[in-house]
Formats: C-alpha cells, sequence, structure tokens
C-alpha cells in the first residue's frame, strides 16, 4: 500500500447509522451536548429519560444492595454463568411472576439478559426472518425499530389512541397484519404515554393476536409502577389465548437501571413457542452468541425479589405518583403543549406541541434544541417515538427537581410564543 495509493478494504457498518438516528440515547446525546456547549449558568435538569436513581428520593432498598454485597463475599457467584441465567436466580424470577397469574411459570420458562434493552435485542432478533414483519406501537419505545433496522425487519406501526387512555387501535392492527407478520409489541404500563391498560383490553389485544395467528411481546419493564384507576394486569394472564413474550428487569420497580439484569419469560401454558414455533430454543442459540448479566448480579436476584418490603414499592408508587401531579398541574399551564391523558403509570408523559403559538420553532426537535440550549432543561422530542410535534416529558425526578424544570419550560414559552 505505497504512497496511500490503495484504498483499506474495511470500513463502518452502514446499518449503524440508520439503526443510530432512530435512537432515544442518540437524540439525548446530542440535546446533553447542546445544554454542556452553552454558557448558561443554570444546573441541567433531566426531563428526558426514565432514570431517577441519581436523585436521593429514589434510591433503592437496602435489601437490594445488600444482597449484591451478600452475592460478591460469597465468591460463590465469580463464575460463568450458564447460557440461559443461573438457575436459583431463574427460580425466583418465575415465582415473582407467577405471583400474578392463573398458572404457575417454571425456571425453564425464564432467560436472564443484560438488562430489557438487550431482552429486546434477543427477541427481534429471533423473529427477523426472511420476509418477517413486527406490528409495533405509534408512539412507543425507539429501541424496538433501532434493533429491527439493524436485523432487517420491516417494522409497520399501530396507532395508540390518546382520547383513550393510549389504548391500541385493533382495527389498526388487523389492517397491517398480513400472513409475514409474526409479532405485536404492547407495552405496559406505557413508554412513553404513561397509560396503563385495563384488563378488558388486553384480553382483546389477547384475542385480536390470536386471531391473526401472531404472538405477543409484553414489555413489562415498568411493571406494578402504576397510580391510576387501573392496577397493572399482566399480559402473560391471557397466555392461553395466544402465546407471550413478557420482557421485564429489576431496573425500574427497584431503581437499579446500572445493574442490568433484565428477563424473557414465555408465558404459553399451552407450550406452543417451545413444541411448535421454535422460539424458546431460538431464545437460547441467540444466548450462546450473547454475552451474559454479571453473574453475582444473577446470585442476588433471590434475596432482592424475595425479601424486598412493600413499603419501599409504595413509597417509590407514592413519589411518582406525586411527580405525576405536579407534572399535569404545571403543564395545563404551559399553554403551547396540550396533555390528552394525565399518566397513570411508568415514569412518562405525552404532550402536544402546538407551534401556531410559537415564532421562532420549527419543529418539536427545535423546540428541544432550543429548550436545552436556553434553560438546561431536557426534554425527548416526539418524533424520537414516533410522533412528530409532540414532547415526552420524564416526571419521575426529585419532585422540587421537577418543579423548577416545568418553570423554566413556562419561561421558554414566555420567551418565543408569538407576538399578537
Amino acid at each position: 500500500m505505497e504512497n496511500g495509493s490503495n484504498k483499506w478494504a474495511f470500513e463502518g457498518n452502514k446499518a449503524l447509522e440508520i439503526a443510530d438516528a432512530i435512537s432515544i440515547r442518540g437524540v439525548l446525546n446530542m440535546l446533553n451536548n447542546n445544554v454542556n456547549g452553552n454558557d448558561n449558568a443554570k444546573p441541567a435538569i433531566p426531563l428526558g429519560h426514565g432514570d431517577p436513581s441519581v436523585f436521593p428520593c429514589f434510591r433503592t432498598t437496602p435489601i437490594a444492595e445488600d444482597a449484591i454485597v451478600d452475592a460478591v463475599r460469597s465468591a460463590q457467584f465469580n463464575c460463568y454463568s450458564p447460557t440461559v441465567g443461573i438457575l436459583p436466580a431463574r427460580r425466583a424470577i418465575a415465582e415473582y411472576l407467577s405471583h400474578d397469574l392463573p398458572y404457575q411459570l417454571s425456571p425453564d420458562d425464564v432467560y436472564l439478559t443484560v438488562g430489557c434493552n438487550n431482552s429486546i435485542e434477543v427477541i427481534i432478533s429471533v423473529l427477523a426472518s426472511p420476509r418477517s414483519n413486527i406490528l409495533l406501537p405509534r408512539p412507543g419505545y425507539a429501541m424496538y425499530e433501532s434493533r429491527a433496522a439493524f436485523s432487517n425487519l420491516e417494522v409497520r406501526h399501530f396507532d395508540l389512541i390518546p382520547e383513550k387512555g393510549w389504548e391500541v387501535d385493533l382495527h389498526s392492527v388487523e389492517a397491517l397484519a398480513d400472513e409475514n407478520t409474526v409479532a405485536m409489541v404492547i407495552i405496559n404500563p406505557g413508554n412513553p404515554c404513561g397509560s396503563v391498560y385495563s384488563y378488558q383490553h388486553l384480553k382483546k389485544v389477547a384475542e385480536t393476536s390470536r386471531k391473526l395467528g401472531i404472538l405477543v411481546i409484553a414489555d413489562e419493564v415498568y411493571d406494578h409502577l402504576t397510580f391510576g384507576s387501573n392496577p397493572f394486569v399482566p399480559m402473560g394472564i391471557f397466555g392461553s389465548i395466544v402465546p407471550v413474550l413478557t420482557l421485564g428487569s429489576i431496573s425500574k420497580r427497584w431503581i437499579v437501571p446500572g445493574w442490568r439484569l433484565g428477563w424473557i419469560v414465555t408465558c404459553d401454558p399451552n407450550d406452543i413457542l417451545k413444541k411448535s414455533a421454535g422460539i424458546a430454543e431460538s431464545i437460547k442459540r441467540y444466548l450462546n452468541i450473547s454475552a451474559d448479566p454479571p453473574t453475582f448480579i444473577q446470585g442476588a436476584i433471590p434475596q432482592i425479589l424475595q425479601k424486598t418490603k412493600a413499603e419501599f414499592f409504595s413509597k417509590i408508587i407514592n413519589i411518582c405518583s406525586q411527580a405525576a401531579d405536579i407534572c399535569y398541574d404545571r403543564l395545563k399551564e404551559i399553554p403551547c403543549v396540550t396533555c390528552p391523558h394525565k399518566p397513570e403509570g411508568s415514569m412518562f408523559v405525552m404532550v402536544k406541541l402546538n407551534l401556531s403559538l410559537l415564532e421562532d420553532i420549527d419543529d418539536d426537535m427545535d423546540f428541544c434544541l432550543k429548550l436545552a440550549r436556553e434553560e438546561s432543561v431536557v426534554v425527548l422530542p416526539g418524533v424520537a417515538v414516533g410522533l412528530k410535534n409532540w414532547l415526552r416529558v420524564t416526571f419521575a425526578i426529585e419532585p422540587s427537581t421537577l418543579e423548577e424544570g416545568l418553570g423554566r419550560i413556562k419561561t421558554f414559552y414566555k420567551r418565543h410564543m408569538k407576538k399578537q
């Protein structure tokens, strides 16, 4: 290769550009760079992502921390993990989830992953056969789109209806599906909408999926984080109607997203995923070529799931409920945004942006970039979750910090409002 006359024979994977362009992390990094690059002395307020662990009021239970310490000091978990995860952790997760189901899960139904995002990667990769397509909610969680784009799995979007508490538009599901459709994704409690689906609605989802011959991927990473009129209902309750793959983790309910321990669970009492479709075997094969969650975190799982007290969960739910009230009330004081449905679960709310009331804002991305630069407040533009000119606001932060952040958004509106 003299004098640089020949080209090198390698280059980066172009598919990653497409996948990253629709990732929440990519958008948030860009917005945070706008905060860090300004001369504003205000401290940054993160209303763009669901990680309240940095706030003291959201600190995890000492029982979880002690479980990690005990696991490390036992010296029993310094080894590699089995492909699907260690048996005590899988057994504990099966028992934990079975409390809410009309049947008993087995440890063999449980596959451990490096957090719920890894669960998404595994499932999308398993389903990404040639010509297949998957049905995703709009708005939804962008990791599904990113992984599907990277795996060449066609995505078709069904709408969620804001006026009906962001329920699934089941007519659009039926219209979108064809003989190559393999699954639909349900996120409950909802990210990004803060919705919590009723038993009746989830049963209709199950019946529609059975009619179409597709499985349901139930993203329940925010399980039990509910504070409205609807209790959390796991999709696995309807596993005898349609096969369900439940995705979950300890990240949100225990406020430890950095511990990276998630799971995929086959809620399928008819054993369709194991016997007929080969999905369970494909999950194992994918896990054979991917990383495992740290073994000592797995070793702590039985203690974490079995010994955490109800008071801890109640405290977190009360803080989230209070924060959701603050968020909903303060957003009503900002004329350029409209909240169609008060959040009832998870850590987020979706609001519609009225650009006609703003003078020099082009769209939701422009709004968020300028807000980050001028007020050091990071809010996720709706385009990142599939709804252009909407915003996703995170309310799971210290309540006083939330008040400050929403106050800054109101100040930003007044600075940019259209003059009469």
